[in-house]
């Protein structure tokens, strides 16, 4: 039995695709286990899959003052012993790092150990996280043809990110009675993150009458971010969260508005959804969003819209063309060499 050890944490989107890799990995008689952080997000998600699961310390890099500073290089310390010890017990044949913190110490450790790395690199710029690995790394997967410039030459290999499968074969009819809308009419769909985005949901409730003329829509809103006003409106339901009938909801959707996380904008690659997307300001992230949406606009995937230049009617005249358009970005989207990832990524895990 080939062992492989998958690390990866501090956000969703930082374990998801972990997770998307695992059936295809047991599939080809990987053995299969987790370090994580002690309490992290990661931790209850991988637990709950049954993967053996070990948590670790581990520090946050900042590049601004905090007291923490002084004391979370000591945790990486601790953390790269730790991960070190783990992988003398665990014996794996390689090591697969999706990023977060708590992916430096264990990256470090398997070069030390003479194991071999993959990391996967999400944005279009590598995170203080991946940049602080990527020397311990024998092959560096990325999303975006032009991260591969980012990269140490020979390392960087252009895969896409790792979708779960069954988002894949979602059903259109079932999530037509679980919104209760009808068949006739054309089905937008709005999601704002996990946390949701007051700033994207306000702007869609502003033209809600409007776009409901032409589409019914699905608002995915966030944790606390239900508007009761809206409820019970027809062809029009709002979510704070979805998790078992998401691959539903995204068969039914004919157009999506969406955040620019990498791993949203690489599930709607997947799935060929025309989509409009409204990336994070810089003054809210590093930019990551930023760079991401323009690489799907320049590519033909995606149309954008920056959040502080939305006004009511560009926003309506936006989703309206895109909607008459959407052939063109599904075309697009057929061309991309971004697709099948897992399948990439599991021959690249085979080969090193």
């Amino acid at each position: 039995m080939k062992k492989i050890v998958l690390t990866g944490g501090g956000t969703a989107g930082h374990v998801t695709p972990n997770i998307a890799l695992m059936p295809e990995l047991q599939k080809n008689g990987y053995e299969i286990y987790y370090i994580g952080s002690y309490d992290g997000i990661e931790k209850k998600l991988i637990e709950e899959l049954g993967i053996p699961y070990y948590g670790i310390s581990s520090g946050k890099l900042r590049r601004y003052f905090d007291w923490k500073n002084f004391s979370d290089p000591f945790r990486v310390l601790k953390g790269f012993s730790q991960a070190k010890k783990l992988l003398k017990q665990i014996q794996p044949d390689v090591v697969f790092s999706k990023g977060g913190f708590v992916t430096v110490p264990v990256a470090l450790a398997a070069k030390k150990s003479h194991i071999p790395t993959i990391i996967h690199e999400s944005d279009m710029t590598p995170g203080l996280a991946n940049k602080l690995a990527i020397p311990a790394a024998t092959k560096v997967c990325c999303n975006f043809p032009e991260t591969v410039k980012y990269l140490p030459e020979g390392k960087a290999v252009l895969t896409g990110s790792p979708i779960r499968r069954e988002l894949l074969s979602g059903n259109k009819l079932a999530a037509l009675k679980f919104c209760n809308f009808t068949a006739d009419k054309p089905v937008l769909m709005i999601i704002g993150g996990s946390l949701g985005s007051v700033a994207v949901n306000t702007a869609i409730r502003n033209i809600l009458p409007q776009l409901l003329k032409t589409f019914q829509v699905i608002h995915l809103c966030g944790q606390g971010n239900l508007d009761e006003s809206f409820i019970g409106k027809q062809g029009y339901v709002q979510y704070e969260y979805i998790k078992q009938e998401l691959a539903d909801l995204f068969a039914l959707a004919d157009v999506v508005v969406s955040r620019a996380g990498a791993n949203a904008i690489c599930e709607l690659l997947a799935l060929r959804k025309p989509n409009l997307l409204i990336p994070l300001p810089a003054a809210a992230s590093r930019g990551d969003q930023l760079l991401n949406a323009d690489s799907f606009k320049r590519q033909g995937f995606s149309k954008v819209l920056q959040e502080e230049e939305i006004t009511d009617q560009l926003l309506l005249d936006t989703i309206l063309d895109l909607y008459q358009n959407r052939a063109d970005y599904v075309a697009a989207m057929e061309k991309s060499g971004q697709s099948d990832a897992i399948t990439k990524i599991v021959e690249l895990i085979k080969e090193v």
